[in-house]
């Protein structure tokens, strides 16, 4: 999105479309998770997730794009949006799976 004209200069749209394209991915992470009949409790697998994406983010995205462009691990993993991100996706797991499999197993 940094190269899109119109909104390479604007974070917070560039968020919101982060946050809402991670809705989906969150909701097809479960989905997918859950195909396999597992129970396991939505904010476990929500957690799992998204301390995968983090471990990853660490692994990757700040060694290679963040570091080159200035910034550093302190102001990638201290900006609120990445929390919040990670708060969607442990919440929208948590939902789908209080909705899809607690309900229709009780």
């Amino acid at each position: 999105m940094g190269k899109i004209p119109i909104i390479k200069d604007l974070f917070l749209v560039q968020a919101f479309i982060v946050m809402i394209c991670l809705l989906f991915y969150a909701f097809l992470a479960a989905q997918f998770y859950y195909k396999k009949k597992y129970k396991t409790n939505g904010m476990i697998v929500g957690f799992v997730l998204s301390g995968t994406a983090l471990l990853l983010d660490f692994l990757i995205t700040v060694p290679f794009i963040e570091i080159p462009n200035g910034r550093s691990y302190q102001s990638f993993f201290s900006t609120p949006v990445v929390w919040i991100m990670v708060l969607i996706t442990i919440f929208t797991v948590y939902f789908y799976w209080k909705i899809k499999i607690k309900i229709k197993h009780n």
